[in-house]
């Protein structure tokens, strides 16, 4: 079903899903009653048995909010190649690409002007195309690297369209097999940079430092891009607004036409308001061991989201449409000056000194006070994560998306190699959900009533992804010491309740295993990630509940850092061979590695007392679990023991961990 420029069609797994789902929710209800009977007639203690319980009640909200994804999942595909059968190429929409980037040190700038030249040189009116790029770091560096980008620009833009070059990243380019005889091609890049000036037209290439002022709060990321947002308003206005990571080079000239097609066709543009492409990386290890990949983030949920209101915005590789940041789609609220209503018409040139003028005054520190910026125009303040946020937002004044997902990577970026540096980064995204998760804008509440209920599930699952800590937490931990105490939590084999958690377990994991299947990914894959889920769940949520909680007590906490995007040799060719990177002490490496050590601890002591006893009936679901955990911890048993390189883990990690571990175990005993 669809139009000249494109399909859709609903995945085939969508009645299994509806099936399984009716099925899984009744095993759901009949564990509730099961807790609830327990607890009022046979608890084990009611520490244990109210700590289970409250364990599987979040569990079963965090599945039921997954499921919400899989009801009605949608596919789509674009045609680029008919776009000019259905509209004239000088009749394209002008488009203004926002790049941000905060700190030359963590995001070199030779990779933001990699990422700059590789979407100034999309297949399309070069004179239509402005880059407007925020640097919140006002580093010298990058502004020097800019201005000689702007002289190579000159020369590769040509290059490329000329040649038909796909890899229109510099550094992509010229690190790949693709670009064949370099001598001829360098000798054809001397020819085209004496003619690139006379013949061709260039994008815009617009450089923004925004002033900042302890007065006025900068608002991290959505500050700067609220600040482009204004700026390229009042000199080029643009209709069509890209944000790009500054590490997220785009590994396609056509996706701009591919966007295109969804945001040209008639029967969309009434409440359509953006495109969002998948983030994708490159230099993934083999396995993924970060389980940075993300597929469930960036694919599997978007392609769920498809079928009800369209996906969330992740924060890079999506095309709005300027009007969406000013009201609803039957609503406009209009901002204080004509020049940036999104239908103002800019006649004047980009160096025209009243344009520049303006463009400095609406990009100063306090242009936003008493003004409705960052609440109901542009991108949204109060969270971390003004991504997920301003989506949400977007769509509860009812905007509608697309999810466009092309064979090839429309973007590519780089992704962290460290643990430190992954863990440090989910920290962060699980603060600024939780501070949408608890407000006023509670996606159960304000956004199932906007929305409808599934579409507020969607967004529930996202906004509550932290207190997954809890459950994970209470299983690492609990299940192992009762088994150390000779306490038995679970049902016997040979219980008819026994089967129930079988399923239960078997069902989640199973279906989770499948999803990735269904997404080309693989089992190994699919098996790292959910061991850093185990980890997220013990280290970056746990962090994040906890920073969120003492925050909301008024005590002062660490504030936003940005993810390094610098790579080191060594680190690299570690990760390349699929070897966890520890390397540095961390509080956040401390709770998942006690609970390997008690794990390890468990599971010994329960073959020691299966050997003595001879129960396995009683033993097995404990022991089931230990193993399980036990598994999931080898790369940390390996950092630990078996490694002597600068990713192994560190003695002073090792050494609170075991004795943190040898405390647990003896001292838990006692509430038992």
């Amino acid at each position: 079903m669809g139009t000249l420029l494109h399909t859709y069609k609903h995945m085939p797994c969508t009645t299994f899903n509806r099936i399984f789902a009716i099925i899984y929710s009744c095993a759901i209800l009949t564990l509730i009653y099961h807790h609830i009977h327990t607890l009022l007639h046979h608890p084990i203690s009611l520490i244990t048995t109210t700590s289970l319980f409250i364990s599987d009640l979040i569990l079963a909200f965090m599945w039921a909010t997954t499921t919400s994804f899989r009801l009605r999942p949608i596919l789509r595909q674009a045609y680029p190649e008919n776009l000019e059968k259905v509209l004239q190429k000088q009749d394209f929409p002008a488009i203004d690409i926002f790049i941000c980037t905060a700190d030359p040190y963590k995001e070199p700038p030779i990779n933001v002007v990699n990422t700059a030249l590789s979407l100034m040189a999309y297949d399309y009116p070069p004179e239509k195309i402005s880059v407007y790029v925020s640097d919140d770091g006002g580093s010298e560096l990058t502004l020097f690297a800019f201005m000689e980008a702007a002289k190579f620009a000159d020369i590769w833009l040509p290059f490329c369209r000329d040649n038909n070059v796909m890899d229109r990243c510099p550094e992509a380019y010229f690190r790949s097999d693709r670009h064949g005889k370099a001598e001829h091609e360098f000798e054809e890049i001397k020819v085209l940079k004496e003619s690139a000036k006379e013949r061709d037209k260039m994008p815009n290439l617009v450089y923004v430092s925004r002033e900042k002022n302890k007065n006025s709060p900068h608002h991290f990321k959505a500050g700067a891009l609220n600040s482009l947002l204004r700026a390229s308003g009042v000199m080029t206005n643009s209709p069509i607004v890209l944000t790009q990571d500054c590490d997220m080079y785009s590994n396609d000239p056509q996706t701009l036409n591919r966007a295109l097609c969804y945001i040209s066709d008639p029967l969309a543009q009434p409440k359509l308001g953006y495109v969002q492409f998948p983030q994708r990386y490159h230099g993934l290890n083999k396995d993924d061991i970060y389980g940075g990949e993300l597929l469930r983030l960036f694919v599997a949920n978007p392609v769920g989201m498809e079928g009800l209101q369209g996906p969330s915005y992740v924060g890079t590789g999506c095309f709005f449409l300027r009007r969406v940041f000013f009201g609803g789609p039957t609503s406009m609220a209009p901002p204080e000056i004509q020049e940036l209503r999104p239908d103002h018409v800019v006649e004047k040139p980009i160096t025209a000194q009243p344009v520049i003028e303006l463009a400095h005054h609406v990009a100063k520190c306090n242009y936003e006070n008493d003004t409705k910026w960052g609440f109901q125009l542009g991108f949204r303040y109060g969270s971390l994560v003004e991504d997920y946020f301003t989506g949400y937002r977007l769509q509860c004044e009812g905007w509608e998306s697309i999810f466009c997902h092309p064979s090839r990577p429309a973007f590519l970026g780089d992704i962290p190699i460290s643990l430190i540096d992954a863990v440090s980064q989910t920290k962060r995204w699980a603060i600024g959900l939780l501070e949408v998760g608890f407000s006023k804008y509670n996606p159960v509440v304000f956004g199932a009533q906007r929305m409808g209920f599934v579409m507020g599930l969607c967004y529930a699952h996202y906004a509550f992804w932290p207190i997954l800590s809890i459950p994970i937490t209470i299983y690492s931990f609990l299940p192992q010491i009762a088994l150390l105490n000779g306490v038995y939590i679970f049902p016997k084999v040979t219980d008819p309740w026994f089967l129930l958690y079988a399923f239960l377990f078997l069902g989640a994991y199973g279906q989770d295993c499948y999803d990735f299947i269904l997404f080309n990914s693989t089992y190994k894959r699919w098996w790292n990630d959910q061991r850093i889920w185990l980890i997220r769940g013990l280290s970056p949520y746990l962090f994040g509940l906890v920073e969120y909680m003492i925050k909301h007590l008024g005590i002062a906490t660490q504030g936003f850092n940005v993810t390094s995007k610098v790579q080191d040799d060594e680190q690299s060719k570690r990760y390349d061979q699929g070897l966890m990177e520890f390397g540095i002490h961390s509080p956040m490496f401390i709770p998942f590695t006690i609970a390997s050590i008690v794990n390890l601890f468990a599971l010994i002591f329960g073959m020691i007392r299966l050997v003595n006893i001879w129960s396995l009936e009683r033993l097995f679901v404990q022991l089931f679990i230990t193993s399980f955990g036990v598994l999931n911890s080898w790369p940390i048993y390996e950092a630990m023991f078996l490694r002597s390189d600068k990713g192994s883990m560190p003695i002073k990690t090792i050494t609170i961990s075991m004795f943190l571990a040898s405390v647990i175990c003896g001292g838990v005993s006692l509430i038992l």
